[in-house]
């Protein structure tokens, strides 16, 4: 039986985009400001698992 789109399971931390019209500029500015700082903490949290796994391949590098 195939699944259906609905039927399928979702992320519970998925990115739900607000929607926008009704918000004024200065909502807006603040919402960009939190969507910047949710962006520069996924991107530290790339570069530490970046960081630990060249480390870990640094660590088991064969010579």
């Amino acid at each position: 039986m195939a699944m259906l789109e609905d039927d399928a399971p979702r992320r519970r931390d998925a990115f739900v985009p607000r929607v926008l019209d009704p918000m004024g500029e200065e909502e807006l500015a603040a919402y960009i400001a939190e969507l910047r700082e949710e962006i520069a903490r996924a991107e530290a949290a790339i570069a530490k698992r970046q960081a630990q796994k060249h480390a870990a391949s640094a660590f088991f590098r064969t010579p």
